[in-house]
């Protein structure tokens, strides 16, 4: 079978009982290799998945803003070791030890700054799910809670890139939103890439890990098997012009504005300096220690770096570059092959880290 024939028998697999719908596209050397939008954007009412389909982009807004704060060192606005309070003197949170942080821009960029998401009080929010306050409100009540080590002594996944898109905001004198657009979303055409849905008639639905998943509700809590909370979602929230706009999870886009993204590092040049892509996609974090299931990666400013594929189990060439996004997502930079893979699906936790993102994987570099 040819890669077309492999990438469908992967979703089609998926789509007897693992998820519900999808949208995949590859590009190589900038051009369109496959594209498929197949399954249900909303089951129950037999609405189809559609390549213009919405979605809820969770940590795929990560990369958005983090290419934004790039944007912004090209232009001199801004530098890597610049201090965060230099633009939030408000957020200071303390280290272990009491003392206070030392918090820089490269820090929040590769998740060496001590923000942990399993550190968050419950008057914060990610942006998936829980209370509805301010970015301001949400920074400030998480700048309260000790990080979880120095900035720069280790790594961890956490509210970073919401910090950022506060900083994004106070440079440009603006919103999260208007930051974003000015620097990024704009120039690129990401004309359905907001903190909101341009168009509520295409937001897929969402749907829950399941054989066969099952149609989230407003809250939904996932559990594992042994009955721990292991997330916690709000599919409502993306309507909520109240919700804050969270650098780190808070919006909605189609797969092909993903796919304009991340060919800034690939085969589309011109919004970026080279050496600014080049150090975008390198390892930013040295030999720190990551999670166990993290074998074989480290980290850069955008994604985990694949530096050991025996370790990783993965079938890309070293350098790749890889993260998701919980609502559903997962999605690939492979500068060797110059490669991009985007996978969005309107299912959690199966199109971000289940074997469907493995499945494709495979399907793509057998």
């Amino acid at each position: 079978m040819g890669l077309v024939e492999r990438v469908d028998a992967a979703i089609d697999a998926a789509l007897v009982n693992r998820i519900v719908g999808c949208v995949i596209l590859i590009n190589k050397d900038g051009e369109t290799v496959y594209s498929r939008a197949a399954g249900f954007a909303d089951r129950e009412s037999g609405t189809p998945m559609a390549r213009n389909s919405i979605f809820r982009l969770a940590s795929v807004t990560k990369p958005i803003v983090a290419t934004t704060v790039l944007r912004l060192i090209d232009l001199g606005l801004i530098g890597l070791n610049d201090r965060v309070t230099r633009y939030l003197p408000w957020f200071t949170p303390a280290n272990p030890d009491g003392s206070l942080a030392d918090i820089r821009i490269r820090h929040l960029l590769s998740h060496t700054s001590g923000l942990a998401y399993d550190r968050m009080p419950t008057d914060a929010s990610s942006g998936t799910a829980g209370i509805v306050n301010s970015l301001k409100q949400t920074l400030t009540n998480i700048a309260r809670e000790p990080l979880a080590f120095a900035p720069g002594t280790g790594w961890d996944y956490g509210t970073s890139l919401d910090v950022l898109g506060a900083v994004l905001a106070a440079i440009n004198g603006s919103d999260v939103e208007d930051a974003i657009a000015a620097y990024v979303t704009e120039p690129l055409g990401m004309t359905d890439t907001h903190f909101y849905v341009t168009d509520p008639s295409r937001l897929t639905s969402a749907y829950a890990d399941g054989k066969p998943p099952v149609r989230m509700g407003e809250p939904h809590v996932m559990h594992d098997d042994q009955g721990n909370v292991v997330g916690t979602f709000s599919p409502g929230r993306i309507l909520n012009p109240a919700a804050a706009q969270n650098g780190g999870s808070a919006m909605a886009g189609t797969a092909d504005d993903v796919m304009k993204l991340l060919e800034v590092y690939n085969s589309q040049p011109g919004l970026l300096a080279p050496a600014t892509v080049a150090t975008a996609l390198a390892n930013q974090i040295g030999d720190l220690p990551r999670r166990p299931h993290d074998a074989g990666k480290r980290f850069g400013f955008l994604g985990a770096v694949l530096d050991d594929p025996k370790a990783a189990g993965n079938p890309g060439p070293r350098g790749t570059v890889d993260w998701g996004g919980v609502w559903g997502h997962n999605w690939v930079v492979d500068p060797l092959n110059r490669l991009t893979i985007v996978t969005c699906t309107n299912t959690t936790f199966e199109g971000c880290n289940g074997p469907f993102r493995d499945d494709i994987l495979r399907a793509v570099y057998a």
